[in-house]
């Protein structure tokens, strides 16, 4: 009996100590468990006498009975206790504002899509959008590329059979616009287009072009410089932009020519971007050539044309300063929450 109290003793004051169910339920192990003092001493009962066993066993019993009972009055404290705490934690100040829900934004190539698009819009042009499968008719042969071309090698391109490919440029979707219109024309326009290449900071195998098309009477390189001149202008936000042609080939313009822009990053004092000239390339341009208004079935006696392509993946990494167009295609967060 001595043995006895002594326990019932200690398990009481390590279960009023105990501020956790974990540390409630270890000393239940202890005195309770399989092999716990308690059933350690219920375990003795067979080496007494059968005097002594009935007394001693009522007794131990009691004492289990007692021991469990503190144990749930203990058990149900904790779990009050732990209750309001979780209460306090969670309390909520309705005073507070609410919760705004994250807006995403516009991707830089599509902010720049829609600033060319403005533009020409804003000046009577049309937005035209064509097949990104392709014949080879339209891709090549229709814009003065035959089989035999040297212009081909200039195109690595994906094909499906001899006959169907993903288109190289978009200026197939101005054959097709000039197969069923009558001039005046004034389109442009913008698209995906593919080309083997391997993904690096300033090449991608898809990429976007915005190409544009004015076929009318009396058409003039003169009003082509104009339309570039205030496009880049606009575009750039600069009204002192310096513009320059230099002389190019394209088959299927003729004269042709490459746009440069004095560099937008140094201001022309010579940087990185500009590979220290002071000018940067931004887009292709020139007059028609007679046979692709003819394969289209328009008079190229009567009717002449300007035609003009850029690249609005180029442009946007001017406009916002970005250095490796693999920026685009990540769809990193920290990337495309700077252009909210």
């Amino acid at each position: 009996m001595a043995t006895l109290e002594n326990i019932l003793e200690r398990a009481a004051a390590e279960i009023s100590a105990a501020d956790s169910l974990v540390a409630l339920d270890e000393t239940r192990v202890r005195y309770l468990g399989k092999k716990g003092e308690i059933t350690q001493l219920l375990k003795q009962l067979g080496k007494m006498s059968k005097v002594e066993r009935p007394k001693a066993g009522a007794q131990i019993n009691d004492a289990k009975t007692e021991l469990t009972r503190i144990l749930e009055q203990r058990r149900t404290k904790i779990e009050s206790n732990v209750y309001r705490e979780q209460l306090k934690s969670e309390v909520i100040d309705v005073s507070l504002p609410g919760r705004r829900s994250s807006l995403g934004s516009f991707h830089p190539i599509t902010k720049v899509l829609d600033r060319i698009e403005d533009f020409f819009t804003g000046v009577g042009y049309m937005v035209v959008e064509g097949p990104e499968i392709e014949d080879d008719y339209h891709n090549f042969e229709a814009l003065n590329i035959p089989a035999h071309h040297p212009a081909r090698a200039m195109h690595d391109t994906f094909y499906f059979s001899d006959e169907l490919l993903l288109r190289t440029h978009t200026s197939p979707v101005q054959v097709r616009v000039m197969e069923v219109q009558e001039p005046p024309i004034r389109i442009i326009c913008p698209g995906r287009v593919f080309r083997v290449d391997q993904p690096d900071p300033s090449h991608l195998p898809m990429f976007h072009q915005v190409e544009g098309l004015v076929v009318d009477t009396d058409v003039t390189f003169a009003d082509l410089k104009g339309t570039i001149v205030e496009f880049l202008r606009v575009f750039f936000e600069r009204e002192d932009l310096k513009v320059r042609f230099r002389p190019s080939y394209f088959p299927f313009t003729e004269p042709s020519a490459e746009v440069d822009v004095h560099c937008v990053s140094c201001n022309s004092s010579g940087c990185r971007v500009c590979s220290n000239t002071g000018w940067l390339e931004v887009m292709g341009a020139g007059m028609v050539h007679p046979k692709v208004l003819e394969y289209a079935g328009i008079d190229s006696e009567k009717h002449s044309g300007m035609a003009f392509g850029m690249g609005p993946d180029r442009l946007a990494m001017l406009r916002y300063s970005v250095s490796d167009l693999r920026d685009y295609l990540d769809n990193d967060l920290r990337f495309l929450e700077q252009f909210k």
